[in-house]
């Protein structure tokens, strides 16, 4: 069996970019510029053949910087949320969830997470609440902000790491360095004594500093009983869903503490 490797041949008539000199390629790797250092070479040949003005020039190389930059910038937010699956509402079916539209879009626009109001979503199992909680995620990393993301075995464990040396407080800060915290599944499985004291550190370092938000099984009514007896209840304003049925109907409103029979 014979392989033969063959060479990439320029296009008839259009020369490959010379490298840029040296001197030039250390100082933008110096002053870490990287994406100017990849394109200037393909920039610098292509002003030249054209007879580019030196501003169309500048304007190119630090447009290519930028965008590279946030491209980046939003990879990098997206792998620190932690979101396990990458739903977004690319896969979103709208009409096919029972919160209304209107209350969709308006949980959409992430005005709530600028106001620093929490949201809950509720409901049986099935419904979609991990799913538009997730979307609901990518869209604020997309839109620039940080988001974290946790499930409550997660808060457990980040209470036990750091109760031993007392820097549970520490801890709690870094993770509201994100502009959203996102917890997912509260209810689902019986809650351990270390992940409900998690929850709670959170959602009281949290309050009017950040959002939170959160799906479950349960009704916001039912989560004092998960959480431990000194916790100090809190008004919270936001977004929340309730079931109106044991299907997927939910029904969303805006309101501090919604209750079943108001919706």
């Amino acid at each position: 069996m014979t392989t033969t490797t063959t060479k990439a041949v320029p296009a008839l008539g259009v020369p490959t970019a010379p490298p840029l000199p040296k001197d030039v390629e250390a100082l933008l790797r110096r002053l870490r510029l990287p994406h100017i250092r990849g394109l200037a070479p393909e920039v610098v040949a292509t002003a030249k053949a054209q007879r580019w003005e030196p501003v169309e020039v500048l304007r190119a190389l630090f447009a290519a910087e930028a965008a590279g930059r946030e491209r980046s910038a939003l990879a990098t937010r997206r792998a620190a949320a932690g979101f396990p699956t990458g739903k977004t509402f690319d896969a979103w079916k709208a009409e096919a969830s029972s919160i209304p539209v209107p209350i969709q879009q308006a949980l959409r626009t992430l005005e709530w997470v600028h106001r620093t109001e929490n949201l809950v979503l509720c409901g049986p199992s099935g419904t979609g609440k991990t799913f538009l909680l997730e979307a609901l995620g990518q869209e604020a990393v997309q839109a620039g902000l940080r988001v974290a993301r946790f499930t409550l075995e997660n808060l457990g464990v980040l209470l036990r790491r750091h109760r031993a040396d007392d820097t549970v407080t520490k801890a709690i800060a870094r993770v509201l360095r994100a502009d959203l915290v996102v917890v997912d599944d509260i209810g689902l499985l019986p809650v351990a004594t270390d992940a409900a004291e998690g929850l709670y550190h959170l959602v009281d370092a949290a309050y009017e500093k950040r959002s939170v938000a959160i799906s479950s099984n349960l009704h916001p009514a039912a989560f004092d009983e998960l959480m431990p007896k000194h916790w100090p209840p809190r008004p919270s304003t936001g977004y929340c869903t309730t079931p109106t049925s044991a299907k997927p109907p939910v029904r969303a409103c805006a309101c501090p503490k919604p209750s079943p029979d108001k919706g």
